[in-house]
């Protein structure tokens, strides 16, 4: 992995957080739509340039202009997200800047690829028939978007995320990995990304506040949230299906990374985000902003998002792992119906208690695993021979 696509990883930073900060700004169901549609937009953006880069070097020759190329549109993106679906006064017209700036490091995108695929019949064929499907669905529908309002708007926005999903799913299996392990860990460090914005988004709710054991305990239950489902993630779960893609053969090789990182990890990523959103409520809570004390509860959206987002990361984790090696991991799936069942219950609880019962459980649904599957973990992390001799 080059570091000029580390460097690509920032402007992904900022995105998320541009989403957090869209959804916390009006907690209603439609805005929540709105930001995921937005994140749906941005993540199509870098699974993109993920697949470019295990093609190609990032960091030589006309590569590395296009990169920089992305990364001044994807900026652009990011500063419009706030004007994605509704124009603020003064200045260019935040919807279409939005939309162009897609447009474009779309078509910087598709130029690099098929200049890389010059000498690959395969994958020139394969870039052909993907990109006018792309082009012509994602891209045009989020122009059109821009142009509309309302429910027209939001439902193209759909049409244009959906399309351009399925358009990729069906396009064909002829595309090149030349690297899994490059593969593998440039779709773990957006995960690391992600979580890095729920850390980010502790620190945002109590920006300002004098520091109290509320906020600190506070703080350090959400960092031990984030902590846990890091673990979830790279303990194991990541090396097991980086090593199923490794020991698959052509068409399957390429379905593992398309279906278990292209679209399993984008729901882990959406979790990630949303607990962030939930994160944020809870420390502003436990801060006393807006006249709250601690012992009031959090309720509606915010609840929703601070448990249903790791409902959601859980489940995406499941499908992960099943897609690459068959295995279903039960346990995280209970442990998600319990996470969905106690939401009634958090609701009556102070904020507090309810990011602890989070914590409680997610920590319960770990030392279980490590536990219950010391053997295989112990292979699998370093080696059958280390194992045997332990």
């Amino acid at each position: 992995m080059t570091q000029l696509e580390l460097f690509f990883d920032l402007v992904l930073v900022f995105a998320f957080t541009q989403v957090t900060d869209l959804a916390a700004h009006e907690t209603t169901a439609v805005n929540m739509l709105r930001a995921l549609l937005v994140l749906g937009v941005m993540w199509w953006l870098w699974i993109a340039y993920a697949w470019l880069g295990n093609v190609i070097k990032a960091d030589e020759g006309i590569a590395r202009v296009a990169m920089f190329a992305a990364m001044g549109g994807a900026l652009i993106m990011a500063l419009a997200i706030p004007e994605a679906f509704h124009d603020l006064p003064g200045g260019w017209y935040g919807p279409l800047v939005f939309a162009i700036g897609y447009l474009v490091i779309r078509l910087v995108h598709v130029y690099v690829f098929w200049c890389a695929s010059a000498e690959d019949e395969q994958l020139r064929r394969q870039v052909t028939r993907w990109s006018f499907g792309s082009i012509t669905i994602g891209t045009l529908l989020l122009i059109v978007a821009a142009m509309s309002h309302g429910t027209t708007q939001i439902l193209l926005w759909v049409a244009a995320i959906a399309g351009d999903m399925t358009w990729t799913l069906f396009a064909g299996n002829e595309w090149r990995l030349n690297s899994v392990r490059h593969f593998a860990e440039r779709h773990g460090l957006i995960v690391i990304v992600a979580l890095g914005e729920s850390i980010v988004s502790i620190g945002v709710g109590v920006a300002g506040l004098p520091i109290s054991w509320p906020i600190t305990v506070g703080s350090l239950l959400a960092l031990a949230v984030s902590g846990l489902l890091w673990w979830a993630y790279f303990d194991v779960g990541a090396a097991v299906v980086e090593r199923a893609m490794e020991q698959a053969h052509g068409a399957r090789r390429i379905q593992i990374a398309r279906n278990c990182y292209t679209f399993w990890h984008f729901p882990m990523v959406v979790g990630i985000i949303a607990l962030s959103l939930g994160l944020k409520k809870v420390e502003n809570y436990l801060g006393g902003a807006a006249g709250h004390t601690l012992s009031d509860a959090l309720h509606g959206i915010p609840l929703y998002a601070l448990y249903g987002g790791p409902v959601m990361y859980l489940l995406a984790l499941v499908g992960f792992r099943h897609y690459a090696t068959g295995v279903v991991l039960w346990p995280r799936v209970l442990t998600a119906v319990v996470l969905i069942a106690l939401i009634p219950v958090a609701s009556h609880l102070p904020a507090m208690a309810s990011l602890g019962l989070l914590c409680g459980l997610l920590a319960v649904l770990i030392v279980w695993e490590v536990i219950r599957y010391a053997q295989p973990r112990e292979e699998i992390r370093h080696g059958a021979e280390h194992a045997g001799n332990t």
